[in-house]
């Protein structure tokens, strides 16, 4: 089937958690070039950021609206991140949404990144360049991994 690999890098990508961590080595591994498997990475891991900005920033403040015991856990939860990150974005602005969408671990990533900045009240307009700088830093550093993995072997 012409594009299937393509197609399974891509979609892989949008989906949360795996993002293009697993993509690229997934595209590599099915044999695409690597310069193909970044860019369909890539494009697929940014596809989702401005619907994830928008829905994040009408959901974040509903969670502790919920049934308790859940909406109580939520409002906990939001306040604790809220509390943790905002030191740093206080401090570095956007390149804090930069750097921790641009370190390739888990939680980490264009979905969580939509998130924090929906929780940090950042604007989308700051807020999507910061993650798409992230998410091709984050691509760049998995391809290379990626790579040299693949060289090693």
């Amino acid at each position: 089937m012409e594009g299937a690999a393509e197609l399974k890098v891509l979609i892989l990508a949008i989906s949360p958690v795996a993002e293009l961590r697993a993509a690229i080595p997934l595209g590599l591994a099915l044999g695409l070039s690597p310069a193909v498997t970044f860019f369909l990475a890539l494009a697929g891991n940014l596809l989702p950021v401005p619907l994830l900005l928008w829905m994040f920033r009408v959901l974040v403040p509903l969670a502790p609206r919920l049934p308790k015991p859940l909406g109580i856990w939520a409002g906990r939860y939001l306040d604790w991140q809220r509390r943790r990150h905002s030191p740093r974005f206080d401090r570095l602005g956007s390149w804090a949404l930069v750097l921790f969408v641009g370190v390739p671990l888990p939680g980490t990533g264009a979905w969580t990144g939509a998130l924090l900045a929906a929780l940090l009240g950042l604007e989308p307009r700051r807020a999507g360049p910061a993650i798409a700088l992230g998410v091709g830093l984050a691509g760049v550093v998995v391809l290379l991994i990626s790579l040299g993995v693949r060289a090693a072997l």
